[in-house]
């Protein structure tokens, strides 16, 4: 029981450890090329915007949109892909304790 208990202060140790890195993290995302490039934390939090003026048309709004949209999603997939590598081998540790996200 004693080993056990020590098993579960590890693993929230782990845990603790994996995100705070995630917090600390910042990902980024582009489409078009690089016109339009987002950053967010690795918990997801989107941190900022940045877009070339090239890409600013005031005839063609829509596919400004669409690269926000790009380059939001692109960076979110690369903090998914971040918490998966981090928290994943954690998870598997945790004897399926149905966890969300795991």
């Amino acid at each position: 029981m004693q080993q056990m208990l020590k098993q579960a202060q590890k693993m929230q140790q782990q845990i603790a450890k994996a995100q705070a890195e995630l917090a600390e993290a910042e990902l980024t995302g582009t489409a078009g090329g690089g016109l339009v490039t987002a950053t967010v934390a690795g918990t997801g939090e989107l941190k900022a915007i940045k877009i070339d003026p090239k890409a600013v048309d005031p005839e063609d709004v829509e596919t400004l949109e669409d690269l926000v949209v790009a380059a939001v999603h692109n960076a979110a997939e690369a903090a998914r892909e971040l918490t998966e590598k981090k928290m994943g081998p954690l998870a598997g540790g945790m004897g399926g304790l149905g966890l969300p996200g795991f």
